[in-house]
C-alpha cells in the first residue's frame, strides 16, 4: 500500500463520516454560503470528516465551479474530506480523474470513486496516475462489486479502504468487509439500515447518509460500539434505526430529500435549499412521517 492510501487508512479508523447532502433550490441552485454553514454544522454536532459531492451530494450533477465551491467550504471546516469522483452519464476515467485533481488542488484528503461499468480497476488506476489522491473504493447498491473485482481493487496501492453500501445485502456485506481487513485496508460501513451489524461484522469506520443530518445519533452509536455498555450501544442503535427505516425506504433514492427536509427541520439549512431535484416525487404527507421518525431536535426532550 502507498504511504499516502496508509496514512488516509489510519487517520480514518474510528471515524464517523458523515456523507453530505448538498443544500439546494428547487431548481437546484446551490448557494456556497448555505453549505458552508450545513457543513460547519456537521461537524460541530459529531462528524469527525466529511464526504462530499458522493451519492448523498449529487456530485455526479453538479457543474465544475459548484463542485469547487463544495469542496473549498468542506476544507475550510478543518477535518479530512473526501470527494465523489465519477458517476456522471457518459463520464469517463479521465474526466473521473480530471475532478479529482481539482479536490486535490483544493485541499482534499481523498476520492470516494464512483463504481464505474466496465474496468473498475482500470478506472481506479487512471484517477490514482492522475490525481495521486488516494482513493475509497465503493460498493454501492446499485451497482455492486463482483468479489473478484474488489479483491483486484483491495490491492491497488492507492487504495485506503472500501465503502460497503448494499443496504439490504447482509452476506455481500461480510464479504465486502471481510476483504477489505484481510487486504489491510479500512473497512467502512454505508450501511444505513444494517449500522449496527455491520459494525459488528467488522467495519471500523462508518461513511453514511443518515450522518447528513441528526448526525449525533450516528455519532451516539460509534461511542457506545467504542465503549463496554451494551445497554447503551442498543438504545442508541434502535434509536438511529428508527430514523433510518423511516429515510432509506422505497423509493430508496428519495432519501437524499428526506435527509434534507430533516436537516431544514434541525435548522441546518434554510427551508429554500431543502430539496434534491435529482430524486424521485415523493408522495404527500411523507415528509411528516420523516420528521415525526426523527423525534425532537436535539436538547429538547420528547412531548
Amino acid at each position: 500500500m502507498h504511504i499516502l492510501a496508509q496514512t488516509l487508512r489510519d487517520r480514518l479508523r474510528g471515524a464517523l463520516i458523515a456523507a453530505a447532502a448538498t443544500p439546494m433550490t428547487a431548481s437546484g441552485e446551490v448557494d456556497p454560503d448555505v453549505a458552508g454553514r450545513y457543513l460547519d454544522s456537521l461537524v460541530a454536532d459529531g462528524a469527525d470528516a466529511l464526504a462530499v459531492l458522493a451519492h448523498t451530494g449529487r456530485g455526479p450533477f453538479l457543474a465544475p465551479d459548484v463542485r469547487a465551491a463544495v469542496i473549498g467550504r468542506a476544507v475550510a471546516t478543518g477535518v479530512p474530506v473526501l470527494v465523489g469522483v465519477g458517476g456522471a452519464a457518459g463520464g469517463t476515467a479521465g474526466s473521473a480523474a480530471g475532478e479529482a485533481r481539482t479536490a486535490a488542488e483544493l485541499g482534499a484528503a481523498g476520492v470516494l470513486v464512483f463504481p464505474p461499468p466496465g474496468d473498475r480497476l482500470a478506472w481506479h488506476e487512471t484517477v490514482w496516475r492522475e490525481a495521486g489522491l488516494p482513493m475509497i473504493a465503493f460498493d454501492l447498491y446499485t451497482r455492486p462489486c463482483p468479489p473478484g473485482a474488489m479483491r483486484d481493487l483491495l490491492a491497488h496501492p492507492g487504495v485506503a479502504g472500501l465503502k460497503t453500501a448494499l443496504l439490504s445485502d447482509a452476506m455481500g456485506c461480510q464479504l465486502a468487509l471481510t476483504l477489505t481487513r484481510d487486504a489491510g485496508r479500512l473497512a467502512i460501513t454505508g450501511e444505513d439500515r444494517m449500522f449496527a451489524p455491520s459494525l459488528l461484522w467488522g467495519a471500523e469506520a462508518a461513511l453514511v447518509g443518515i450522518a447528513a443530518a441528526h448526525v449525533e445519533l450516528t455519532a451516539g452509536v460509534l461511542r457506545a460500539f467504542a465503549g463496554s455498555d451494551l445497554r447503551a450501544f442498543r438504545d442508541a442503535s434502535s434509536r438511529l434505526d428508527r430514523l433510518a427505516t423511516a429515510t432509506f425506504t422505497d423509493p430508496m433514492e428519495g432519501y437524499v430529500q428526506r435527509m434534507l427536509w430533516l436537516a431544514a427541520a434541525e435548522g441546518r439549512i434554510p427551508a429554500s435549499h431543502a430539496f434534491d431535484p435529482y430524486g424521485p416525487p415523493l408522495p404527500a404527507g411523507e415528509r411528516g412521517t420523516v420528521l415525526r421518525s426523527a423525534g425532537p431536535p436535539a436538547g429538547e426532550p420528547d412531548s
